[in-house]
């Protein structure tokens, strides 16, 4: 077991939240200007808009880390909540990413994000909104902030441009504390 395991293995539950739109798919562009494609495409084609560049990557590699502790909450209405659960089932994500299908939390207000948080105890969380991190300060001790902003991003919240940026930020938030100052570096026998 590498340090970083056996740190983890040492700490109270861990828990991952990720935002759905934006964030598993169609990221904002560059310019942060949303991608709002996947709203009011015809079904055929809202279902065959593809994930977020290196998804299936990371995102496996973050429920592996947090042992399957790891739930999607999004806000949408009814119809763009049926619309997303029937694109997560076409792109088989929660066979891909190692997650049971009942892993997915749906609310109708951003700011009820944060009940689900509590609820499901997490410890980090992943969205592309700062408003709806702002409603988590104080609840998720780890805040992300996904793909280009507009606006600077919030002092309560750590910027992740994309999906590999977000592993590195996120596994380093989960590294053990390292020692600071003159007894780092004096070497102690085993």
């Amino acid at each position: 077991m590498d340090g970083r395991h056996r740190y983890l293995a040492g700490m109270t539950s861990i828990a991952l939240g990720i935002d759905i739109g934006r964030v598993l798919m169609c990221p904002s562009a560059d310019d942060a200007r949303p991608d709002t494609s996947f709203l009011n495409l015809p079904e055929a084609q809202a279902l065959a808009v593809p994930a977020s560049p290196h998804v299936w990557d990371v995102v496996p590699e973050l429920v592996r880390t947090f042992g399957g502790r790891v739930w999607l909450v999004s806000k949408a209405g009814e119809r763009i909540e049926a619309l997303t659960r029937r694109w997560l089932a076409h792109h088989r994500f929660f066979a891909r990413v190692g997650l049971p299908a009942d892993a997915v939390r749906f609310c109708r207000r951003r700011e009820d994000k944060r009940g689900h948080a509590l609820e499901l105890g997490l410890t980090h969380f992943i969205d592309d909104r700062s408003d709806v991190l702002a409603a988590l300060v104080g609840a998720v001790p780890h805040l992300y902030l996904f793909g280009a902003q507009k606006l600077a991003v919030p002092t309560f919240a750590k910027h992740v441009g994309d999906w590999l940026v977000a592993r590195d930020v996120v596994l380093a938030d989960l590294a053990p504390p390292q020692p600071a100052g003159p007894l780092a570096d004096e070497h102690v026998p085993a």
